[in-house]
């Protein structure tokens, strides 16, 4: 894989292994001479345009007498400048759900439906082909959606085959590795605990290590590793409460580091620290800085009241591939949003070799797997995934007060939220649509806004509200108690309804944000964010039945200070998971 800053360029690594063949990630500009040994070569997605001064490149060498070549994305943007095809930026954006149509046979669509779903994230597109290449797919928006010359055994995809929400990437894969690279299958992916393990050896040395927990699957299930690679005497775990978690969230991770066998579990309590320097705070990046660095405050001053800081520990993170590549965390990614276990003085500690992260490459559902293998109960490994932030990227805050706009398509509201487009960060307004939620919003409409208008990267419904929402504002709000326990009560209401009805295991996560959005009685919204994931990486919205939205709007609706329930219908890009 030659990374030219793709959100998912790992991804396409891994989707090569599941499929039984090594791959590995080499920079975008890698010589052509050093790959000309190699089966083939995929070039993946990426945040640029091609016409951007400085944007990642690859050796065009490669394209001429080299190995069997794939561009996906910006790689397929990429292929076409080279060899003297057109790109042009798109006059609408394309981001997620489209549907395929075949225009050619070819090596790539053996098995594949002739019309089909895809998943798309990109502004820019091919708008003709190089000399040679014959277009062989197409979208409503993207002509040029795949394209090949099978006589120099190249080929570009503007989708993403390597994500769940393309169901046919796993046979287009297949079908470049084995019929057009000859690839033979010589990866195990049973190899990955002992090699892990023996990484962990490797690195600790005669060092113990000393995790900061969350109770989380990611670092239980680094935190378990850990021990059986050194033994329960050498691995020191602390829980951190910083004010910013669930309901009872403290007794239950105690519960859980009791029954994995943990000889050495603290906890230290530190909310107040941690609600001190996210006071006045309303841009999310700040909030997210500021957690990440008191972490690493209140992590130095715990180092230092023990033995910890005496050459014989090293700090263990329970760090996710996910975590690390939209944080920028590879040399051409852009930074969707910063992870509280990568901010500067993390940076710091892991330059220094003082950090050890057994899972930095694997995803959200490989943890989980891992964790089977390695005996970690499946009720721990089941949890919904929470973020290390907690509900302080839930909360959200402003610092004025502002008025709902009315527009042709809904109220656009005067928050903001992160957002993922063509593999780069967006921070934009969000429409509210006075209407409750339908499949068809989540398929069609939805995206159909995200992609036509620049101003918005996400879209709500309205479930149910207390007033209109012509008489609703924008109220100045910052990270309060008040407002944390506001938003716990709330969550802890959706995950008790959500057990209780199933609705858990037909979703893969369920955040519940709190807006400052209400009117004068009562100030604060609800947005229910249900959505379904493998990795994380993309994610599509889920609808809950009708009959159980209006039980859980109800419910809802009686807390003190609730004006309204939104629901989030976009999916993953160009929404992210979390709005923060």
């Amino acid at each position: 894989m030659l990374d030219t800053g793709g959100q998912y360029t790992h991804l396409i690594a891994r989707k090569v292994r599941e499929l039984g063949v090594f791959a590995d990630v080499q920079p975008s500009e890698t010589p052509a001479e050093l790959l000309r040994n190699r089966k083939g070569v995929i070039i993946s997605g990426g945040p640029c345009s091609v016409y951007e001064v400085g944007s990642p490149d690859i050796d065009p060498a490669l394209l001429r007498n080299g190995p069997p070549v794939l561009g996906i994305c910006y790689g397929h943007q990429l292929i076409a400048h080279h060899l003297g095809g057109a790109v042009e930026k798109g006059e609408r954006g394309e981001y997620g759900i489209a549907q395929l149509k075949l225009t050619a046979d070819d090596f790539l669509w053996k098995n594949v439906a002739p019309s089909q779903q895809i998943w798309m994230s990109h502004r820019d597109s091919v708008a003709q082909p190089p000399p040679g290449f014959a277009i062989i797919a197409s979208t409503e928006t993207s002509g040029v959606a795949a394209m090949s010359d099978s006589t120099r055994k190249i080929y570009g995809l503007q989708f993403h085959p390597e994500v769940v929400h393309t169901p046919a990437g796993k046979d287009i894969l297949s079908n470049f590795l084995f019929g057009v690279c000859g690839a033979k299958r010589d990866w195990d992916i049973s190899q990955r605990v002992p090699l892990i393990e023996e990484q962990i050896r490797k690195i600790a040395g005669d060092r113990s290590i000393f995790f900061f927990v969350s109770g989380g699957v990611d670092s239980t299930v680094a935190y378990t590793l850990c021990l059986r690679a050194l033994g329960p005497e050498r691995v020191y775990g602390m829980y951190v409460d910083t004010g910013l978690m669930r309901l009872e969230e403290t007794e239950f991770v105690q519960t859980i580091f009791e029954r994995l066998g943990a000889a050495h579990f603290h906890v230290e309590h530190a909310d107040t620290e941690f609600l001190t320097v996210l006071a006045g705070l309303h841009e999310p990046e700040q909030k997210r800085r500021a957690i990440g660095e008191q972490f690493v405050k209140v992590q130095e001053r715990i180092l230092q009241t023990g033995h910890f800081l005496d050459g014989h520990w090293i700090l263990g993170q329970g760090t996710i591939y996910p975590d690390t590549i939209e944080s920028g965390g590879t040399a051409k990614a852009d930074l969707i949003k910063t992870h509280h276990n990568r901010v500067a003085g993390i940076q710091a500690l892991i330059d220094n070799n003082r950090i050890i992260e057994p899972l930095t490459s694997f995803y959200k559902d490989e943890v989980r797997e891992i964790g089977g293998e390695i005996g970690v109960p499946q009720e721990f490994l089941a949890r919904h995934p929470f973020p290390g932030p907690g509900l302080a990227i839930r909360c959200l805050c402003s610092s004025r007060g502002a008025r709902l706009v009315e527009s042709a398509d809904g109220w656009i509201l005067p928050v903001r939220s992160v957002g993922v487009q063509g593999d780069s960060r967006s921070y934009r307004h969000v429409l509210a649509i006075e209407a409750t939620p339908t499949s068809n919003m989540i398929r069609k409409e939805a995206p159909a806004l995200t992609n036509r208008r620049r101003d918005i990267n996400r879209v709500v419904a309205l479930a149910g509200a207390q007033s209109a929402l012509r008489s609703m504002k924008l109220f100045e709000a910052y990270l309060t108690r008040e407002r944390l326990d506001i938003l716990r009560e709330a969550d802890a209401i959706v995950r008790r309804f959500a057990s209780e009805t199933g609705i858990e295991q037909s979703v893969w996560q369920f955040p519940v944000v709190l807006l400052p959005i209400g009117t004068t009685s009562a100030r604060e919204s609800i947005v229910l964010r249900p959505i379904d994931s493998i990795d994380g990486m993309t994610a599509e919205a889920v609808l809950i039945e009708p009959a159980h939205l209006e039980c859980l709007t109800n419910q809802l609706l009686q807390i003190p200070g609730i004006c309204a329930v939104f629901y989030d219908v976009t999916n993953k890009p160009p929404g992210t998971i979390e709005w923060e």
